[in-house]
């Protein structure tokens, strides 16, 4: 057994139109579900105290972005207390000040009196790796340097100051770190006009047109926000036009999903059919986006016969919606018209994201019923064990989980606006203060590409199923602990007797590859563990020819003993291109040969051809 009851609860994370019915399901999958244990929205009856406090709680969260201000409160009343006790670290932050300042004033100095031809004086502090806000060799002149060096060792004090504290939980101490560092990326000397000498040697070029543009770029975006159309240049990549163009048919329809069935390009096909199970937050086309980097297109030409789920984008009416409906109605009733439109033939399933962890869970529930309609089960940059979630885990805790409960009990579900402002501020500077000062200041706004657009495609989700998901998976870890219940019945990952494709990207803030990696201390089988060079979504839609690509891989015996992330580090093989190819020759080595095409849909059946793909979930707004 990889896991047991007995280890620790999770840490926590955030995430994070229908007309005409498909045929039932079958009985099996009809049956009631257990209520989520969860604090139901209050009734009509409920008491007045209920009613006033959620009612205010959702209404500070509206002007908060979803973010608790008890939460932070608490985080930094835990770091202040501790360090206040701490005469050790503040003796250490004092020295630490001491010898910075005095490294500084050297730096000055030189600074100063610096004259053309001399050598340069070695900087107090080199911004990271991953730090571009300096990289403009104008930063390299006074008085722009001295700027740039003093606002490091500021970042690198506080960095210092709030961390290693003894005594504050990790968890605050994380909190506490993150809200220094936002706010002191708010008073960066690259983000004003003034200070930054790439923006002011743009403004002498240019004659200050640069401004100009910049400011014509603002109000575009403000009239764009304040009438809630999407960001300029989303236009050009429409699904059913030029993203999500691949040809196929829409054969299923139900209160939450469209099934899209592909049309073959080869006359014969691998007889195992491939179900992919998108991540609901976003829009399924980030797996059909352009016709060069699209996974269902590169699938259908390789020979496979291909499905996906489209979700729908659900509003206030769908606020009661449970992850149990996004299990029956979605994955469940999907594998039911795949087995009618492909008889006697066993399934390729693959999730995305939290796609993925759902059909973790359809997967444990066929195992522990014992429906072998599955062949193999592929997971993309998604979490089945959540006790390392990543930076997404600062908006976690019970503070924050009931203060995001009483904004989606507000409104029935959480906004695309809301969800857009944590990711943003966990890449503030790539996302915020970047793009300010390229779009405004420089007046340089980057075209968008298909990605770029699909990113700004966004969903809503229901309150109760987002709900369940922080609460029974981040919060509690319930999947892998053998918690998580479907039709009374607990299920588990070891249950699942069938091989593993589990893909993992180096740089992803959403499902760190180390938090995926887990899936080896819970599957009790073959699995074949990828890790792609990338980020949550790039890393995955990376297709042949791509440059700069590389993956590294190995596949780990069911009855191997485990390996840490590093030693499997070292003894996997790197792979330069596309990881794509690795999994089509996967799915080719588990499948049992070809066959000829399967018509679309299966109208005998109760799953006729009702249009064509994308489909309709996929344009609502």
């Amino acid at each position: 057994m990889k896991t047991s009851t007995e280890r620790s609860p999770a840490a926590a994370q955030l995430a994070v139109v229908s007309s005409g019915e498909a045929a039932p399901p079958p009985a099996a999958h009809r049956q009631a579900m257990p209520t989520p244990t969860l604090t139901p929205p209050p009734r009509p009856d409920a008491g007045l105290a209920e009613l006033l406090d959620r009612t205010a709680h959702a209404m500070q969260a509206r002007r908060t972005l979803g973010l608790s201000p008890t939460s932070l409160g608490l985080a930094a009343a835990d770091w202040w207390a501790h360090l206040a006790t701490s005469p050790g670290k503040r003796l250490d932050l004092l020295n630490h000040s001491m010898r910075a300042a005095a490294a500084y004033a050297g730096y000055l100095a030189h600074a100063m009196t610096h004259r053309p031809g001399q050598a340069d004086y070695p900087c107090c502090i080199e911004a990271r790796p991953n730090d571009r806000r300096f990289a403009d060799p104008g930063w390299q002149r006074f008085p722009f340097n001295v700027l740039q060096q003093a606002f490091l060792l500021q970042e690198d004090w506080w960095r210092e100051a709030t961390t290693g504290v003894r005594g504050v939980s990790r968890h605050h101490e994380q909190v506490v770190s993150f809200a220094a560092r936002q706010w002191l990326d708010m008073f960066s000397p690259s983000n004003s006009p003034l200070t930054n000498p790439e923006v002011l040697d743009a403004t002498l070029a240019t004659g200050g047109m640069n401004l100009v543009q910049g400011a014509m770029v603002w109000m575009g975006d403000q009239q764009r926000a304040a009438t809630g159309q999407p960001p300029a240049g989303t236009e050009a990549f429409t699904p059913g036009q030029t993203v999500a163009v691949t040809p196929g048919k829409v054969v299923l329809r139900n209160r939450l999903i469209e099934l899209i069935q592909y049309s073959p390009t080869t006359a014969q096909v691998h007889a195992e059919p491939v179900l992919i199970v998108p991540a609901w937050i976003m829009k399924y086309y980030i797996l059909d986006l352009s016709p060069h980097n699209s996974l269902v297109k590169y699938l259908v030409d390789q020979g496979h016969t291909v499905f996906i789920l489209s979700w729908k984008n659900p509003g206030t009416e769908d606020r009661d919606m449970g992850m149990d409906d996004y299990l029956r109605l979605g994955v469940l009733a999907a594998l039911d018209a795949v087995r009618a439109i492909a008889p006697h033939r066993r399934v390729h399933a693959a999730g995305y994201c939290l796609g993925g962890t759902l059909l973790a869970i359809a997967a444990a529930h066929l195992a522990s019923r014992g429906d072998p309609i599955l062949a193999t089960v592929s997971l993309f940059a998604a979490q089945t064990d959540f006790t390392e979630p990543g930076e997404l885990s600062l908006f976690i805790d019970e503070s924050q989980v009931s203060f995001l409960e009483d904004l989606m009990w507000a409104q029935g579900y959480l906004d695309t606006t809301q969800m857009a402002g944590a990711f943003q501020m966990l890449r503030s500077y790539d996302l915020i203060w970047s793009r300010i000062t390229r779009d405004y200041l420089l007046g340089q706004r980057r075209p968008l590409n298909d990605l770029m657009a699909w990113n700004a495609d966004a969903t809503r989700m229901p309150y109760r199923m987002h709900s369940e998901y922080l609460r029974k998976l981040f919060l509690n870890n319930d999947l892998a602990e053998g918690r998580w219940r479907v039709d009374g019945h607990a299920v588990t990952v070891e249950n699942v007797n069938l091989p593993w494709f589990v893909v993992g990207t180096e740089n992803d803030h959403v499902a760190p590859w180390r938090s995926v990696y887990k899936i080896h201390l819970l599957a009790d089988s073959e699995v074949t563990f990828v890790l792609t060079s990338g980020g949550h979504n790039a890393g995955i839609v990376s297709e042949p020819g791509h440059p700069h690509r590389q993956y590294r891989w190995a596949r780990h015996a069911h009855d191997a003993p485990f390996q840490a992330p590093e030693q499997w580090l070292a003894r996997a093989e790197l792979e330069q291109g596309s990881w794509w190819p690795r999994w089509h020759a996967w799915l080719v080595a588990h499948g049992s040969g070809v066959t000829t095409p399967p018509t679309l849909g299966a109208a005998q059946q109760g799953y006729p051809a009702i249009a064509d793909a994308p489909g309709q979930y996929v344009l609502q707004r």
